[in-house]
């Protein structure tokens, strides 16, 4: 079992940078790819960006390629997306998702973007982009 508590979220105006933090507990974090999706009102949970178990391989959403970052400290058991340059259509809750791959590295991109893909989801942190 794992647990998955983000924070970070905020009101920032357009152009500005926020920090998302997604703390893990529980057992074998290191196993786990990560992933950050955001649903914004009356529309579908999407993608956003997601790691592997390692970090040696992240796979972002067109829409935010360039201007969002995941990154994760294992040692920390916490995953993290840097936001940059954000724009009014950022506007979402965000949630961290944690997928057991037991420790495999070799899955296809397309499987880290997929919602079925994982096990645990967090509670979300709202974020609003001001214009």
């Amino acid at each position: 079992q794992v647990q998955l508590v983000e924070s970070g979220g905020g009101l920032v105006q357009a152009g500005g940078s926020l920090r998302l933090s997604c703390a893990a507990s529980g057992r074998a974090f290191s196993t786990y790819a990560m992933g950050w999706f955001r649903q914004a009102p009356g529309k579908e949970r999407e993608f956003v960006a997601a790691i592997t178990w390692s970090g040696g391989s992240t796979y972002y959403a067109d829409p935010v390629k360039g201007r969002f970052t995941i990154s994760r400290d294992n040692a920390k058991n916490t995953v993290y997306l840097q936001m940059d340059s954000l724009k009014a259509e950022d506007t979402a809750v965000y949630y961290c998702a944690a997928w057991n791959t037991g420790g495999i590295e070799g899955y296809s991109g397309t499987y880290y973007s997929k919602i079925s893909s994982y096990d645990y989801w967090g509670q979300g942190t709202q974020v609003t982009v001001s214009s």
